[in-house]
């Protein structure tokens, strides 16, 4: 049974940025809002952390570029493809520490190649998609693809196409499980998808007790905890290895505060840190947050 359970930590002993949050939760999660960015954005999507953890990539759809700003504290560092971009949604960094970017109104996932945060425009994959909003770089070797609006997941290999999956709807992220094998928010078919490397369907959540309304970007935690971003429940969704509801972020209702957001898209974590991207609200949100012991 999910109860409604709200947690407390002791303030005095935190920075003044911190606020307990309501969770509804079956398991002991705390959560902690530590900073909201200030930096002018418009309808920030899909985030990615850097390798050394320094910087947070922002895929910023309203501005047509990749914003980058400081991990830590949500400042303005640089950004990537303006002018080169249009609707960008998600960003995925590949070993060589390329940017691999759904540049979603191009048609194309573009690649640019990085020195330090200033990138270059190296190359594109387009073949077989339309829309694409999200992109996997998988150890494996190949780039995983989801075609939002030609309904599609692509895998491909050396710039080739050698997997593809069909009849899905608006399929956003796609997020590589601890095995190996992939997370796909299926959005328009309120589900999450767990896929093979060859993109065969090997598990689907869906219905009840998740409830999604329009999934959109995951997070997965070393434990194989799932984090998602479902955009029209307006909340942060937690979904243990074990496939149960661990735990939901957000009150169920658009709003702009702590523990409350406005049609979130993007999620990411490293350690206690996680981020989320409020794009109701133009803004990027900085949480603590752990599993307390029983």
């Amino acid at each position: 049974m999910i109860v409604r359970v709200c947690t407390f930590v002791l303030c005095c002993a935190l920075s003044p940025l911190f606020w307990p949050v309501p969770v509804l939760a079956g398991d002991p999660w705390r959560f902690e809002v530590e900073r909201f960015s200030t930096t002018s954005l418009s309808n920030p999507h899909d985030l990615k952390l850097s390798a050394d953890g320094r910087l947070l990539y922002v895929s910023d759809a309203g501005s047509g570029r990749v914003v980058v700003l400081d991990a830590a504290t949500l400042e303005l560092v640089d950004a990537v493809g303006a002018g080169e971009l249009s609707g960008p949604h998600d960003v995925d960094i590949g070993q060589d520490g390329q940017l691999y970017i759904a540049d979603t109104h191009n048609g194309r996932v573009a690649i640019y190649s990085m020195n330090g945060t200033r990138g270059v425009l190296a190359g594109q994959l387009s073949e077989g998609m339309r829309g694409p909003e999200g992109v996997l770089v998988h150890p494996n070797g190949m780039i995983y693809v989801a075609g939002a609006w030609s309904n599609n997941v692509l895998a491909f290999r050396d710039g080739r196409i050698v997997h593809e999956l069909r009849g899905l709807s608006a399929p956003h992220d796609l997020e590589l499980a601890p095995d190996g094998r992939i997370w796909l928010a299926d959005a328009g078919n309120d589900r999450i998808l767990l896929l093979s490397a060859s993109l065969e369907v090997i598990d689907e959540l869906s219905g009840p007790p998740y409830h999604f309304d329009g999934v959109r970007y995951l997070d997965v935690l070393p434990d194989g905890t799932l984090l998602a971003a479902d955009k029209y429940s307006h909340s942060i969704k937690l979904i243990s290895p074990d496939r149960r509801l661990a735990a939901t972020l957000g009150s169920g209702r658009p709003g702009r505060g702590p523990g409350v957001f406005t049609t979130p898209e993007g999620v990411d974590s490293a350690g206690d840190t996680l981020w989320l991207a409020d794009s109701g609200n133009d803004r990027i949100v900085k949480y603590r947050f752990n599993r307390m012991a029983h």
